[in-house]
């Protein structure tokens, strides 16, 4: 099951990290995690180019070692990068120390292909231990979400996942998509409508 919107409980157990930006402002903030993906990655880049709206992209150092032109088109079209570990790593499985090298290693990669370095981190899953995000917050904001689509569950047909994530927008919004290959098809269903719902409702799409 798909928990759409984290829980107020739960943002109030971790202040520490970004659940959302200012509630006064009619501006929300689309993500993506996982990419750059060819074939999910350019159908994204091509539907916000079409409506004039930014995101932001927390790419896998490996897929950016893979599709290194692809994550320069992300950027060079003026998106927001943010660092997601090299190969997706759940940081409760690992200790301190790997967790900090794959995180290290995504950096890298993304400075070598890129020319920048991240300031932004969102861990892989929503999870790591204490010991990683004290450590990770002395060197990045790590951005966590209000709203996730769940564009993921293959389970979840196209028409709730829409339905649902346009329930839980609200000024502020961190929205989480992924551009990956487990999530193409249902992808090209929902983020249109979602890109021309925020345009009606008023809303300016903007970097974290």
């Amino acid at each position: 099951m798909v928990i759409h919107h984290v829980p107020k409980v739960v943002r109030w157990m971790y202040p520490d990290l970004i659940w959302h930006k200012s509630r006064e402002e009619k501006q929300v903030y689309i993500t993506f995690d996982d990419g750059p993906v060819p074939g999910v990655t350019d159908f994204v880049l091509e539907e916000l180019g079409k409506r004039g709206m930014k995101a932001t992209f927390f790419m896998v150092g490996d897929n950016v070692a893979k599709f290194p032109e692809l994550a320069r088109e992300v950027f060079h079209q003026g998106h927001q990068i943010g660092n997601h570990t090299f190969n997706h790593i759940k940081g409760t499985k690992v200790n301190l120390r790997d967790y900090w090298d794959n995180v290290g290693k995504c950096q890298e990669i993304i400075e070598q292909e890129l020319g920048m370095k991240p300031y932004l981190f969102r861990p892989p899953y929503g999870r790591m231990r204490k010991s990683q995000r004290k450590q990770t917050k002395e060197f990045f904001d790590i951005i966590m979400w209000d709203v996730l689509s769940g564009d993921y569950d293959p389970s979840q047909p196209a028409e709730i996942c829409l339905q649902k994530t346009l329930n839980y927008v609200r000024n502020g919004s961190i929205i989480v998509f992924h551009d990956q290959l487990k999530t193409k098809n249902i992808i090209r269903k929902v983020l249109p409508e979602f890109l021309d719902y925020l345009g009606s409702q008023g809303y300016r799409t903007g970097k974290l």
